[in-house]
């Protein structure tokens, strides 16, 4: 008996886990499509009205421009500095590596509330005006790290060899990095921008305090919460969850196909 019960209980407890995780997700997209008035906590019926005007709450699409924009700002600036710290502390031995690669994780696991506050104390006493710059400087610092470790792994996994190659036949530094490093760094670079946009995007705890009297998508949300979240805000969420999700599996087909093209070779 324990034979049989036994293959079936971690897919199962897999998918039972899945399915909670979904839940939120689930909820999120069907009250998108709700007929709500000004709150929208119970279901009120049907209705594509809020998918043709998503920005009919006030505000809510000024706060995902705010977001879009400090997102996208903070994935350059967090992917050009994290993709060269990562190949510095990978392939270059110096005297303080070791404090170097713990500082990296020290925002890491710092709390974001201490962050937060910390970074609103220093905004303060520097007398700079919160706002957008604020939030940049703030997102950044944490999205760094993140980036530092992501690719930094990749780095770790590739082979000195293959740029001692390309000096062989002649190529310079500058040639053997683009030609050689990088296209094989680019998808654990991609992959840390990805994730560095999600963190950005998604933050609330440290834009909070940084924030001033500029709305995120996040922060808007919050806000929204105690009367009930507009269903245009489910409809913005839904489609970015969508949007995600085509990237995701766009890539893996991507991948995929390209491992096929690799193997038929």
């Amino acid at each position: 008996m324990r034979r049989r019960i036994g293959p079936w209980l971690v897919p199962v407890f897999g998918g039972l886990a899945f399915l909670f995780l979904l839940v939120p997700i689930a909820y999120v997209f069907a009250f998108s499509f709700n007929d709500a008035g000004r709150t929208n906590l119970t279901w009120r019926g049907f209705t594509l009205d809020n998918w043709r005007n998503p920005c009919g709450a006030p505000a809510v699409c000024e706060a995902l421009a705010n977001s879009l924009q400090i997102s996208s700002i903070v994935t350059v600036i967090a992917t050009i500095l994290g993709t060269a710290i990562a190949i510095g502390l990978v392939r270059y031995r110096f005297r303080f590596n070791a404090t170097a690669n713990m500082l990296i994780f020290l925002p890491l696991a710092t709390p974001e509330v201490v962050l937060g506050a910390s970074l609103l104390a220093q905004f303060l006493n520097v007398g700079v005006d919160l706002g957008v710059g604020t939030i940049i400087i703030a997102h950044s610092m944490f999205c760094i790290s993140f980036v530092v470790v992501a690719v930094k792994a990749r780095v770790a996994s590739l082979d000195p060899k293959l740029e001692e190659a390309a000096a062989d036949l002649y190529a310079s530094p500058i040639q053997a990095f683009w030609r050689v490093t990088f296209p094989l760094l680019l998808p654990g670079i991609v992959a840390a921008a990805l994730l560095a946009f999600a963190m950005s995007f998604d933050d609330f705890i440290i834009t909070n305090f940084n924030s001033g009297n500029v709305d995120t998508f996040p922060k808007f949300i919050y806000v929204a919460a105690t009367r009930g979240i507009p269903a245009q805000a489910n409809v913005i969420g839904s489609a970015l969850f969508i949007i995600a999700l085509l990237i995701v599996i766009g890539g893996q087909i991507l991948s995929n196909r390209r491992a096929r093209m690799l193997a038929a070779r």
